[in-house]
């Protein structure tokens, strides 16, 4: 359903604008984010997985998507790869009670193992994140944090721009564009990507040393 009598995008739309309600905090955005049909990815997901955290953080976190457990939960990371940033969050030295996590898609885009039931992660499209960039921005604008960090290139292209590039952007706080004034961003790696990093060590030393960056930024 439309936020506030608003018109229902066709089948082939992908945009969550009309979605988004008129007025309202962030309870109202998750309640009315619930019913988002504004790209197909609702259909295959278990639900809206809305962010969580802070109404009124310093540090918005932003990831790519959730995972299997998210979207089994409604809650953003509290997979394997949520815990791993919860852990390197406290060795950067940042309060988890006064972030606001969130994603730049906020349903679960998977395909199935053709002997199994187990679903497994696909990168969301950039037409899939520009349709999910309304509930983002909202959420910026609700939040108004002092820093956006965005884990990953999926991340890292919703806020700034396809030619964003993880490994050349990284750990180096910038203005972010086009949304609101006073709001810097700095971009890291995703969580999961150490997971499944061959040198998983030194991949996770970078990522806190990219976190402890961001509290000085502050």
């Amino acid at each position: 359903m439309a936020g506030d009598g608003e018109r229902e995008p066709g089948p082939e739309a992908y945009d969550a604008t009309p979605y988004l309600p008129r007025r309202g905090r962030l309870p109202a955005h998750r309640r009315a984010a619930a019913d988002c049909h504004g790209c197909p990815l609702y259909r295959d997901a278990s639900g809206t997985v809305f962010g969580r955290g802070d109404p009124h953080a310093r540090i918005m976190l932003v990831g790519e998507q959730p995972g299997d457990q998210e979207d089994r939960e409604g809650v953003p990371f509290v997979g394997p790869a949520g815990r791993l940033l919860r852990r390197a969050l406290d060795e950067a030295g940042i309060d988890q009670d006064g972030v606001y996590v969130t994603n730049a898609v906020k349903h679960f885009k998977f395909t199935r193992r053709e002997t199994g039931k187990r679903r497994i992660h696909k990168q969301p499209s950039l037409r899939e994140t520009l349709a999910c960039r309304p509930w983002l921005e909202a959420e910026l604008r609700l939040v108004a944090p002092e820093l956006v960090i965005v884990l990953g290139a999926t991340a890292g292209r919703a806020l700034l721009g396809e030619s964003f590039r993880v490994g050349t952007d990284r750990g180096i706080p910038m203005p972010l564009p086009d949304v609101g004034d006073g709001i810097r961003v700095l971009a890291t790696v995703h969580p999961s990507a150490v997971l499944r990093a061959k040198d998983r060590k030194a991949m996770y030393a970078g990522l806190v040393a990219d976190l402890r960056t961001a509290t000085q930024a502050l």
